[in-house]
């Protein structure tokens, strides 16, 4: 087990329940665009919300946010350790910086800082950004240059008895990440864990699953960010879905069948409405969306409430057993109502 982390009111490792963080991706500047979209990520179940800070004038866009939400909010710095000072004054639970960007003096200064404020600090190396001379002493290869480079910058922090500390070390690479990171999980401090730069939704939800659920089938990580190159509200719900798969976060477990020759509904939409519709519940459910009222009950006898329908009409069935038979027209609102009850 990992040591443990408090970022404002969340707990990060040391047993604690996995958190799920996203980043805004608007300018930070724009006050009432990132306003609204971290309300979003709140609304979607965000934990940790992660805001780029790339100039003073960022810094005091940064501080009015702050004032504006109790969420636990992380100031993402590049190159300049003015602005990570500025950051923490303006009120950042945390600081995610990559040492190899700073001068030793000013890492030293920030550090510091971080520890008056008691800001925690996520140290990161990535594969774009690994340290040049320690890539040449490792013979080129980059995967142990990396956790080289991260075993190195953390030294400098337990030198300072700074200890605060959240580790990230990602790779395009989904093999990479997965081997580096279980390299890193050895030193025993809270795992922030992902795969850089992993690309568009559907690529984007291939290799985050595959490289992020790995890891965490092993035991090893402490938070999660699934990087997409999309909205990143769809980073919470796809991180969301990951745990609940997983069994590391209570939620709704949805199942709906592929289609086939025997579906007559619009199997499609109606599962669309239903997943959206039970995206926030946080009991331990299991609910399905079947296309045929034969094989729909028997192949998920398991589930604690479920639809199927054909030729107009839906059947709702408990742990495979039909109960209510109702019309297509208002199949979806009276599936709800079921659904309600269960939720409560």
């Amino acid at each position: 087990m990992s040591k443990q982390v408090i970022v404002r009111n969340v707990a990060i490792g040391g047993g604690a329940p996995i958190t799920i963080q996203s980043m805004t991706n608007v300018s930070v500047t724009d006050v009432q665009a990132t306003a609204k979209q971290i309300s979003r990520l709140i609304d979607a179940g965000c934990d940790i919300v992660r805001i780029a800070v790339p100039n003073q004038q960022s810094v005091e866009a940064f501080r009015q946010i702050r004032g504006m939400f109790d969420i636990p909010l992380v100031a993402d710095i590049h190159f300049d350790y003015r602005l990570a000072l500025g950051s923490i004054l303006a009120g950042a639970d945390k600081i995610r910086i990559n040492p190899g960007n700073m001068q030793k003096q000013h890492l030293l200064q920030v550090i510091q800082c971080a520890k008056q404020h008691n800001v925690a600090i996520r140290v990161g190396v990535n594969s774009g950004s690994v340290n040049k001379e320690t890539l040449e002493r490792c013979g080129g290869n980059k995967a142990v240059a990396l956790v080289e480079s991260l075993k190195e910058y953390l030294q400098i922090f337990q030198q300072q008895n700074f200890h605060n500390v959240v580790l990230s070390v990602k790779s395009t690479d989904v093999r990479e990440t997965v081997a580096i990171n279980k390299a890193v999980a050895k030193l025993g401090y809270p795992m922030h864990l992902g795969v850089t730069e992993a690309g568009l939704l559907q690529q984007g939800i291939v290799k985050n699953s595959v490289g992020i659920g790995a890891l965490l089938l092993d035991g090893i990580g402490d938070t999660i960010r699934v990087s997409l190159t999309s909205d990143p509200v769809d980073e919470v719900l796809v991180a969301k879905d990951l745990l609940v798969s997983l069994g590391l976060k209570d939620g709704v477990t949805f199942v709906s069948c592929p289609k086939c020759g025997r579906c007559s509904i619009d199997l499609e939409t109606m599962a669309k409405r239903v997943h959206a519709y039970v995206a926030n519940i946080k009991k331990p459910l299991k609910i399905a969306v079947m296309g045929c009222e034969v094989n729909g009950p028997g192949e998920c006898k398991d589930a604690d409430l479920g639809l199927a329908g054909s030729n107009g009409k839906f059947v709702f069935f408990k742990q495979g057993k039909i109960y209510k038979t109702v019309p297509q027209e208002t199949a979806f609102e009276e599936f709800t109502k079921e659904i309600d009850k269960l939720a409560k």
